[in-house]
Parts: structure tokens; sequence; C-alpha cells
């Protein structure tokens, strides 16, 4: 097909796997199926399709983009063009109703105020629902090196998308939630040792000495978090961000953590990639 033919793909138009361990295919698993969805700036429709298609949910979704509502618009019952950096926003919504499922999938990044915008995102959520978001996290190993080498280095996508206006540590993703009166009740983080992010040649070029350094982070391997929250005030326990190490899903013992703790100062940063490559080839998640 001739490219004056073929459809151009949109900058945010992805394939999504369901059984692999990305973002997209967390949030997916997150919802659930047959749910009532609120899709938050759904782009090109990359993770709609599967929610209607894969999980039978009836979407309702918020997007920008004209282009990439043309596409969006098949996986929806209906689709309404907004700013999320419009305060009024939500009117457009009325007569929605409340849903079962909230979803944003890295959009808050993107946003002048993305606390604010959280907070209108909960008022759409049912009592009994909850909130699906997934952001990138900026304390990567491999973005702190372009930090050392005083490179803070934009691109089209991933970590740091030159559209993003805000960047969250995990004590900042904690304080989100909390501050907009939710309560995080399931995590998951994303792990990618940086020879598999965007960052690999540049860190192919750091030194041993810088490596070791920042091994000392404990979530320097996290690349994106994907966090479910409910009221502040409905049961179930809260998750604490900070208590879990890279490559956790929920909160670990306090006797694992502390192995945990007690063994990293002996690992090098080199072995420890290749550790979680050996396991991720087993389907071992840590």
């Amino acid at each position: 097909m001739s490219e004056s033919t073929e459809e151009k793909r949109h900058t945010y138009e992805y394939a999504v796997d369901l059984a692999a361990d990305t973002a997209p295919a967390r949030v997916i698993r997150m919802v659930g199926d047959k749910k009532r969805v609120l899709e938050i700036g759904a782009g090109p429709g990359s993770i709609t399709k599967h929610l209607k298609h894969a999980s039978d949910c009836q979407i309702t979704a918020l997007e920008l983009d004209s282009e990439a509502i043309k596409k969006l618009s098949p996986f929806c019952e209906r689709v309404y063009q907004g700013n999320l950096n419009d305060q009024s926003w939500p009117d457009l919504l009325k007569g929605e109703g409340r849903f079962e499922v909230v979803v944003a999938a890295d959009v808050l990044e993107h946003l002048y105020d993305p606390q604010f915008v959280l907070k209108q995102m909960a008022a759409f959520m049912k009592d009994d629902g909850c909130i699906i978001i997934s952001l990138p996290h900026v304390g990567h190993s491999a973005v702190h090196a372009c930090m050392i080498e005083e490179d803070f280095e934009y691109r089209d996508w991933g970590l740091l998308d030159r559209t993003h206006i805000r960047f969250f540590g995990i004590k900042n993703i904690q304080s989100l939630f909390e501050t907009a009166g939710l309560k995080i009740v399931q995590a998951e983080f994303v792990i990618r040792t940086p020879e598999q992010t965007e960052f690999a040649e540049r860190w192919g070029r750091t030194t041993p000495e810088l490596r070791r350094a920042l091994s000392v982070n404990p979530f320097g391997l996290v690349y994106q978090v994907v966090v479910k929250a409910v009221p502040a005030a409905a049961s179930g326990e809260a998750v604490s961000l900070l208590s879990m190490l890279s490559g956790s899903t929920a909160p670990r013992s306090s006797f694992i953590g502390s192995a945990k703790a007690a063994v990293r100062p002996y690992l090098s940063h080199d072995l420890r990639v290749r550790i979680l490559g050996v396991m991720q080839k087993l389907g071992i998640r840590i």
C-alpha cells in the first residue's frame, strides 16, 4: 500500500498484548470485564478497543485530538471532545451519571494541574467504583543518568515525552491520590532495566561508577506505576507505594523487605540486571 493511501498511525496508537507486563495491559486487566467505563484522554483507542472487544465493557470517552477521535469512536458508546486543562470539561459529561471504573492511562503528566483534574475525575466514580491511573516514573535510573550528564533529553515518546509538563516520583504519586481523597488499594510497577528503555544507547556510555551509585535507589528500575484507587472511606487496606521495592506488585512482609534491603548493597547494578532478565524469561515476577 502506498504512503498516500495508507492510513497514518496516530502518535499514541500502539498494539497491546493483553498477557504482557506493560502498563496498558495491566490497566486493562485491572478494569476487569463487563464494566461501565469512563476513559479520560483515550487517544486513538489503543486501550479502548480491548476494553470493548476483550473485556466486553461499555465505554464513554473524553478526548481532545480530532484525529484520535476518528479512530476512537467505533469502540465507544459516546465520545466527547474536551480539553482537560479547561476546568469546565466535566460539564460535557452532564447526564452521564457515574461509572464503575474511571480510567486515565498516561494522561496526568500532560496536564497543568493534574491534582485538580484527578479530583474532577473521581467525581464520576461510583461509591463502590474505582479509578485506574498509569503514570511514568521520573525516578528511573536512566532519567537520573541523563540529568547527571546535564541533558534532560526530551523525545517523541517515553519517560521524557516532549509533551509531558508534570513529573512524578513515588512519593508524589502517593500524595497525588491522598490529596484527592482517594486510597490506593492496588498498585503494580512496570519494571524496565535502562537497557530496555529508550535510553539504552545513552546508558551504554555511562561509567560503572555511575551505575553503582544509581543502583542504591530501590525504585530505580520502575518505569511506570499503575494504580487502582477508591474513595478514602471505602473498605480495603491502603497500599503504601514506598513499601514496595522494585518489581513488587503488592506490599511485602517486613521479613522479605528487610532481606532485600540487606542484600541490595552487595549486588552491582549489572548483576541486578542479569538476575531480573533471567527471572523475566522464566515468567517470575518479584
